[in-house]
């Protein structure tokens, strides 16, 4: 007589492929997880920690065909220097004016109005950016 086959036993012949085929790309992604989770935190820390002057453009009003009036906020080390650039742009998208503003107030936090001169009339005005100046 023939006896019931009820399967193989339980650790007799190890880990079927597939069972190791998954832990090997659990581990390869619980790697790559990790090491993408530290380039983004290390990015984050090293803008933080060398961006020392940032500028924000808060509001700006074209006051003739020739001529911009930009409010920027700014915020900085009391001891700096920080040139900001400021650009307009006229309806065509063309640049029609541009100025690098140098701000040595001896504050932390202050706003700065500032007038741009202008080619055209200017559709739009952006603050490319401020930047602390070397040697101060």
């Amino acid at each position: 007589m023939a006896a019931a086959r009820e399967g193989l036993p339980d650790g007799r012949y190890g880990r079927s492929a597939d069972a190791r085929a998954d832990r090997k790309l659990k581990i390869v992604g619980a790697v790559l997880g990790a090491g993408l989770l530290g380039v983004v935190a290390w990015s984050g820390v090293h803008y933080i920690t060398t961006t020392d002057v940032t500028g924000q453009l808060l509001r700006s009003k074209p006051v003739s065909d020739d001529t911009v009036e930009a409010v920027i906020e700014v915020r900085k080390d009391k001891d700096r220097t920080a040139v900001c650039t400021l650009r307009s742009l006229g309806a065509n998208g063309a640049e029609v004016g541009r100025k690098d503003v140098t701000l040595d107030r001896r504050e932390e936090h202050f706003t700065e109005t500032v007038v741009l001169r202008t080619t055209a009339h200017a559709a739009a005005t952006d603050l490319e950016g401020c930047r602390s100046v070397s040697g101060s």
